[in-house]
């Protein structure tokens, strides 16, 4: 039987992008927090992939990022 506090394969994929996005756009996690509204520790974990987050905080994230929502799940391949 599947644990659902176990970490599932979109949300690394969601975090190891955001991570990459935040970074390339040379972004402090605490930047994105406050462009998002959301408190810095929220993003910190979201961004270890140890939150299954809301639609609605994907969009304040992507927003703050300046990205579609699409690229937050796009995996690398289809990046390519």
């Amino acid at each position: 039987m599947h644990n659902p506090t176990q970490k599932c394969g979109a949300q690394q994929l969601f975090a190891t992008n955001m991570r990459r996005i935040r970074l390339e756009k040379k972004l402090t996690q605490e930047n994105v927090a406050e462009a998002a509204d959301l408190h810095p520790n929220y993003i910190s974990s979201v961004e270890r992939g140890q939150r299954n987050i809301s639609i609605c905080n994907i969009a304040r994230i992507a927003d703050a990022l300046g990205v579609s929502m699409g690229d937050l799940v796009a995996r690398p391949e289809d990046k390519a």
